[in-house]
């Protein structure tokens, strides 16, 4: 099978800055292709750390796909240190200069002398057009002195990427495909890993034909199968579907919030928020689905007493009585923000994620309530939490979302 390397390149990648994606939505693309990668590698903006790795990627891979680099500014050299490597030019490309001059022209600006540098091309190799940026790419077939080889350069900007490479370079890798590579996803939501792992592990061994993958985050753990077999992926679905029943969120893709997004508004039902120790989070990861709007019909971060007071509707006594963290305040936050809405749910979370003793009553830290109001009533749970402030607040959320989840499912 034909070696396939990815490099991400620039220095913002080994640091908290950026996190390299190019790379692993390249690999998507590829796998639709039946193709994958053999190693993928960042390297930061040194000279002569990319020398090295150009000419090791060389022995080692047929295929180099290489992203950044290409901009007009000092640390842009990915061009001119591959043409060193392979011993080559540069060499204005007056098609592209044209096209950067129009690029420019178009938005009532002018070039300045620092973008002419994306107007060379390495001897022996094609720009690849990028209509919406100013750095052509570079697709190089078998250079001199390396038969067989190519090499991609592509921007590092994710949208400038991502569109060339599907008109041009997919294109190209066309007569190099083999059999597609297709994914089951199956995201199941509120079990741990460890337990997912051994209730799955006779199916994942009867299946075994299939390349498998397990991935945990908190609250949830997604079971990856990936097979250029259709009717085997299909068959594996079918068994794992009995096995997890509603502990099994979604086949495909998805997150947790388009899965109650999509239950709810498929039942015709919305939901409203009341949120204390998450802050808005629930509301931010629902928002941020498109077309959130046929369900969330909105909420209040009720962070403080007052708060629940002003925002909910609560009477101060009654919350100096029980404490802003604790059931009895949870229950009423959900039953009031329902009410006040007129939403079909109520979703409500108290908690104390530290760093102290909640002054306002006895919660100590880890203490969470989360309260959910419907047609049938209204439960709350008590999750035992552990882990920094941020674990503490995330699954509180994901454990609020699943709730949501499990008790909407029941009315089915």
């Amino acid at each position: 099978m034909i070696r396939i390397e990815a490099i991400a390149i620039g220095t913002e990648l080994l640091t908290t800055a950026r996190v390299d994606t190019n790379s692993i939505w390249i690999a998507q693309e590829l796998a639709s292709l039946g193709l994958a990668f053999h190693r993928k590698t960042a390297v930061g903006d040194d000279r002569e750390a990319m020398k090295t790795l150009f000419r090791e990627a060389l022995d080692r891979s047929d295929l180099i796909i290489c992203t950044g680099g290409l901009g007009p500014t000092f640390d842009d050299f990915t061009k001119e240190l591959w043409a060193e490597v392979l011993g080559v030019e540069l060499e204005e490309d007056a098609a592209v200069r044209a096209t950067l001059v129009a690029f420019f022209e178009s938005r009532g600006r002018t070039p300045s002398p620092t973008n002419f540098k994306q107007v060379l091309i390495p001897v022996g190799a094609e720009p690849l057009a990028n209509p919406i940026g100013t750095a052509p790419g570079v697709w190089w077939e078998s250079p001199d002195g390396f038969p067989g080889k190519r090499i991609v350069l592509m921007p590092g900007v994710p949208r400038e990427m991502k569109r060339m490479f599907a008109e041009q370079v997919a294109p190209r890798l066309a007569p190099l495909a083999g059999k597609p590579v297709k994914t089951l996803r199956m995201l199941v939501s509120g079990v741990p890993e460890s337990v997912v792992d051994e209730r799955t592990k006779a199916l994942r061994e009867k299946h075994g034909a299939l390349d498998w993958t397990i991935l945990a985050s908190l609250m949830q753990v997604e079971l990856i199968a990936r097979s250029s077999d259709g009717t085997a992926l299909n068959a594996a679905r079918k068994d794992f579907e009995a096995e997890l029943g509603q502990d099994l969120a979604r086949t495909g893709v998805g997150a947790i919030e388009e899965v109650v997004l999509d239950l709810l508004a498929a039942r015709g039902e919305t939901l409203a928020l009341a949120e204390s120790m998450t802050g808005g989070l629930i509301a931010a990861r629902l928002a941020a689905v498109a077309g959130a709007s046929r369900v969330l019909k909105g909420g209040a971060v009720v962070y403080s007493a007052g708060a629940k007071a002003e925002l909910a509707g609560l009477d101060s006594a009654f919350i100096a009585q029980h404490g802003t963290v604790s059931e009895a305040v949870t229950r009423a936050l959900a039953e009031r923000i329902r009410a006040k809405l007129g939403a079909t749910w109520g979703l409500a979370v108290t908690g104390n994620a530290g760093p102290g003793e909640d002054p306002a009553g006895p919660a100590p830290v880890g203490t969470t309530f989360i309260a959910l109001a419907g047609p049938e009533g209204t439960r709350c749970e008590h999750p035992v939490q552990a882990g920094d402030r941020a674990d503490m607040q995330l699954r509180a959320v994901m454990y609020g979302l699943d709730l949501l989840r499990r008790e909407a499912l029941k009315g089915l």
